[in-house]
């Protein structure tokens, strides 16, 4: 008889529930590693759960009621932007772990492999961060985190595409935008090896935007329907933020995202 945790489903689903994060790093790369060696059924015996789990601490705030962080000049704001930046690869664990077990059984085997694969570089981004954290004083759940990421997972649901566009083709296409202006900062602030760690997490997002956009333009092939179109379509509808410049066009642009698909979308 398969036991649900020989299967990839049912590995998901259990990594999903772990809450602490050390428990959730070795998890994640557990499964990517299992699948890629065969060693887990294609088979999803459970529903994902609704919420993932979460360690006691941080808290998590709604995202209005987060404090001002500043621009990370000072050891005070260096420590709230290293915080901010482990929950969202905390997080980003958890979003590609369940972008694998939700829909990976109408998708492929080739989606489910990569986004698991994204999992366990996530759980290594969430690795470092927190200790280069620990290296200034500080520890994943020192202070209060925002809880929006998973909102926009738990929205998304229901509809593949929709999980695409928003995930690694808003939010973590913003992260492509933004971090080369915090990696100059770091190096003002004499942080080298704070600015090494995001310059390493960069290079592998712009990979994790690649896998996102390229499985969603297939899936709009699939529809009959233009991508960038209904890549619009689908953020006007699902996303609660906004796509604003400046952008990193170079970046969007080796991850396959051209600006026939962001100009002029608001």
């Amino acid at each position: 008889m398969t036991r649900e945790n020989d299967t990839v489903g049912g590995a998901i689903a259990a990594a999903l529930r772990t809450c602490e994060p050390r428990d959730k790093v070795l998890a994640a790369r557990s499964v990517a590693r299992d699948w890629h060696l065969g060693r887990l059924e294609l088979a999803f015996p459970e529903a994902m759960p609704e919420r993932p789990g979460r360690p006691e601490q941080p808290e998590l705030l709604a995202p209005r009621h987060m404090p001002r962080r500043g621009r990370g000049q000072s050891l005070r704001g260096r420590l709230a932007l290293f915080h901010a930046l482990a929950h969202i690869e905390f997080v980003a664990i958890d979003l590609a772990l369940d972008m694998a077990g939700r829909f990976g059984s109408e998708m492929s085997k080739e989606f489910i492999g990569e986004f698991l694969a994204v999992a366990a570089e996530e759980a290594m981004h969430f690795a470092l961060l927190d200790r280069h954290l620990r290296s200034l004083g500080s520890h994943y759940g020192s202070l209060p985190a925002h809880d929006g990421l998973w909102s926009s997972a738990h929205a998304t649901r229901h509809d593949v595409a929709a999980r695409l566009a928003v995930v690694p083709m808003a939010l973590e296409a913003r992260g492509l935008d933004v971090t080369p202006q915090t990696i100059a900062r770091l190096l003002e602030a004499g942080d080298a090896r704070g600015a090494r760690v995001l310059s390493r997490i960069l290079d592998d997002e712009i990979r994790h935007v690649a896998i996102g956009t390229k499985h969603f333009i297939a899936l709009a092939e699939r529809r009959g329907e233009a991508a960038n179109t209904l890549w619009k379509s689908l953020i006007k509808v699902h996303f609660a933020g906004s796509v604003h410049p400046p952008f990193n066009d170079s970046a969007r642009r080796a991850a396959g995202l051209s600006r026939e698909f962001y100009a002029e979308v608001d």
